[in-house]
């Protein structure tokens, strides 16, 4: 149903921005409810947009999660930071997320700095407050306040759920009035392919420890349905820089390769509700993160933000 005759229906676009690795994706997905941006220990996972859709009884919130800000060091560098960039001059609220465990620092600083060229309203958003004393909580908020003049400083623990109702009838509160933009049921305005190219992606990260994160990217060659077989067939490569990284990804006789596909499959199928036959390749681009055309093939694409 289309909430576009109720006058008290709001609807906004808020954007979560911060610092690599301070919990965007995990607040994304505790939000919504399911798995739609990629959570990994290793900074910068997120490189495009990813819209969450969270619709309620009255209002529909869509949160953008940007690339974490930080200053680039090669052409996928510049591209993200555009992305997150663009995307503040476009929503009705910004959640600027920082660690509680790590204070202030020229990260934050630089955001910050951001920050004060846009006229969006801004909400602190201190995550992982259960990692730190009470005490800690108070100094980081009056410190923070001295910084720049925030709508609200909200703490909250994605990863335990803390506090969030809380933000999410704050946030609520700011958003103007508006149509349901989405359908109900719409989690996220990515194709499916994305997102499963993004599974796969997030497991290669978690199993790889070794120095691969930003040199790694995932292509969906095919995604057919085989009705016959209620089965959905999937094949993907997986995308290095280096031939010693190829390597580290196939593991000693597959093994590694076989374990990423095995983990992404069971977060596929639960995506799609149906079997999944995954088959993963792994093939070496070198230096594709500072070549535009091959970025354009990955999905990156700058004109579009």
């Amino acid at each position: 149903m289309n909430n576009t005759e109720n006058k008290n229906h709001k609807s906004g676009f808020i954007s979560i921005i911060g610092r690599p690795n301070v919990g965007k994706s995990t607040f994304l997905n505790r939000v919504i409810g399911q798995k739609i941006a990629i959570m990994s220990d290793k900074p910068q996972t997120t490189r495009n947009k990813v819209q969450g859709v969270l619709t309620l009884e009255d209002s529909q919130l869509i949160f953008i999660d940007t690339p974490g800000i930080h200053k680039p060091k090669h052409r996928l560098g510049d591209f993200m930071m555009k992305v997150a960039q663009n995307t503040l001059k476009e929503v009705d609220l910004i959640l600027f997320m920082v660690n509680a465990q790590e204070g202030y620092g020229r990260g934050e600083e630089f955001i910050i700095e951001k920050l004060r060229n846009v006229k969006t309203p801004v909400f602190l958003v201190i995550n992982k407050i259960d990692l730190i004393h009470p005490d800690r909580l108070l100094e980081l908020i009056e410190n923070y306040k001295e910084k720049y003049p925030f709508s609200e400083i909200v703490p909250i623990s994605a990863l335990e759920g803390n506090n969030i109702e809380r933000l999410l009838g704050q946030i609520k509160e700011k958003m103007p009035e508006g149509p349901q933009f989405y359908p109900a049921d719409q989690v996220t305005d990515h194709p499916e392919r994305f997102i499963v190219s993004e599974l796969i992606r997030e497991k290669a990260l978690h199993m790889t420890r070794e120095e691969i994160p930003h040199s790694l990217a995932v292509m969906i060659e095919k995604m057919e349905r085989q009705p016959e077989k209620d089965m959905v067939h999937i094949m993907a490569t997986i995308i290095v820089e280096r031939d010693s990284q190829k390597g580290i990804v196939i593991g000693k006789q597959g093994s590694m390769l076989k374990e990423i596909g095995k983990k992404a499959r069971v977060d596929i199928e639960n995506l799609l509700g149906t079997k999944v036959f995954l088959e993963l390749w792994v093939k070496v681009q070198k230096d594709w993160r500072n070549k535009v055309s091959q970025l354009r093939d990955f999905g990156f694409r700058e004109d579009e933000y």
